[in-house]
């Protein structure tokens, strides 16, 4: 935490050993309250040094395990983009995730220790994925970056052409299942919806369920 902020209060005597203690025994985890830090395992070791797939972007804070899924596939080009303003030139990934397990304890809320911490944020210029979750719908997606505008707006138009995407095939089902010979233009929610609202007029007046 930063020294000037007036939140800022200096540690114990106390807290102070259990850093020095911990600092040996690096590997174990830590538990103040309901705050706690997970015990280091061999997998995290395998993930700085030999990550799977999409596991080298890790540092950044997103985890997409199914890359066979529709989600992965909307995602995939903003951890793309993240990573190219993310990660410095000089510096391998496999040091951002190592900063990534033992300063962030691989998270994006807790913190292992906060000098490893901040030089990963500081290295990184702040990127990183929040979450990704879908809300009302399917592919209602809602997408959280921390990132400059020009990410932001690539996460919003990602988050808008999956659900126009999404709706537009929920709508055409829902056309057809209704007239399996109507004709369909896709590219706009709009216009199925009134293309819709029209056969539920239709067949209302012509008595059809």
């Amino acid at each position: 935490m930063n020294k000037n902020n007036k939140f800022y209060k200096p540690p114990t005597l106390q807290e102070c050993l259990q850093d020095i203690k911990y600092f040996f025994l690096f590997w174990r985890g830590r538990k103040r309250g309901i705050i706690f830090t997970r015990n280091i395992e061999l997998d995290d070791f395998r993930y700085i040094f030999f990550p799977k797939g999409f596991e080298k972007y890790g540092y950044l804070g997103t985890y997409l395990y199914n890359e066979d899924s529709v989600y992965f596939k909307a995602l995939y080009p903003l951890v793309l983009a993240m990573d190219y303003e993310a990660k410095p030139k000089f510096c391998p990934r496999w040091f951002l995730r190592l900063l990534h397990v033992f300063g962030s304890d691989k998270s994006i809320v807790r913190v292992r220790n906060w000098t490893l911490h901040n030089l990963l944020r500081k290295l990184t210029k702040g990127i990183a994925f929040v979450d990704w979750k879908t809300k009302w719908h399917s592919y209602d997606l809602r997408i959280s970056i921390h990132g400059p505008k020009h990410l932001q707006d690539l996460a919003d138009d990602i988050e808008h052409g999956f659900y126009s995407r999404g709706r537009q095939e929920e709508l055409v089902e829902e056309i057809k299942a209704i007239d399996p010979n109507a004709s369909i233009i896709w590219g706009s929610v709009n216009r199925l919806e009134e293309q819709l609202k029209k056969l539920l007029i239709k067949n209302e007046g012509t008595g059809l369920n």
